[in-house]
């Protein structure tokens, strides 16, 4: 069964808000000072929620989103601060010539919550996004490792029992998709968890990406307990001991969401 949050928009965005304001603008504070005029762009921006505290900062704010219906959404939320010329919220490719001719070198932060594991080709994409950024500028990557108990997203489920059966995402592609149909699921739910098979990413293979780019990480939280899982389901965000977190392979099982900023 789908969690509220998958199915009313509003409570989606105040969850985005709360923990942006609470663990992203922290996080990104211990490598950047988040002042007025501070330039953020968030990739895969969904209802805006992420970016309303940095507004609250007196940052300078950009939502990018392919999803029209989404960035509709973040525009009624964010109406007010949209009138204020605050942020300007676009639905655009980022691999457009004209996106990168007019953003190009324009930002400090670039932000990316939960998004680089629905990203095709991250080899490509991750020192792509170094156009964007200023000098010294650094890149907020949010994501759950993908052998983690519920790294498909399979929590979207309608179904109960195929949106709290962990780990079943990791069994071979066809296996995976019949017992999908298995529970019924709608053909667009399916598209979506398959595609997100496709460009699963792990903890190793991220920072590797990272390397090749010509970044470095310098900063990272591993989470024992996602700090989403609080409105999720109740539970406190807890960080995972140094010791597994430095296990590789084995840590991306449980762990169920990395922090990084790279730059």
């Amino acid at each position: 069964m789908a969690l509220k949050q998958h199915l009313d928009d509003k409570v989606r965005f105040d969850q985005q808000v709360d923990n942006s304001l609470s663990y992203v603008l922290p996080f990104i504070e211990k490598t950047k000072p988040i002042v007025p005029g501070t330039s953020i762009f968030e990739v895969g921006t969904a209802e805006g929620g992420v970016l309303l505290p940095f507004i609250n900062r007196g940052c300078s704010c950009v939502g990018v989103d392919l999803a029209p219906e989404r960035i509709e959404l973040a525009k009624g939320f964010l109406s007010k601060e949209l009138a204020a010329g605050k942020v300007q919220l676009l639905c655009q490719n980022i691999y457009d010539a004209d996106f990168l001719a007019r953003f190009r070198g324009q930002f400090d932060v670039i932000i990316l919550k939960d998004v680089i594991e629905h990203v095709p080709d991250q080899e490509q994409f991750v020192p792509y996004l170094k156009n964007f950024l200023k000098p010294g500028g650094q890149i907020f990557f949010g994501f759950p490792p993908w052998y983690m108990p519920f790294g498909g997203h399979q929590q979207v489920c309608r179904k109960k029992w195929a949106s709290v059966l962990p780990y079943y995402h990791i069994l071979p592609r066809p296996l995976y998709k019949a017992i999908l149909n298995l529970a019924g699921e709608h053909e667009v739910v399916i598209k979506e968890l398959m595609e997100i098979k496709d460009t699963q990413i792990t903890i190793e293979r991220f920072e590797r990406i990272v390397s090749a780019s010509g970044l470095k990480v310098l900063y990272k939280e591993h989470y024992l307990i996602n700090p989403i899982y609080k409105y999720k389901f109740g539970l406190q965000p807890r960080r995972q001991t140094p010791l597994l977190s430095w296990i590789p392979f084995f840590r991306n099982f449980v762990t169920t969401c990395v922090y990084y900023t790279v730059g």
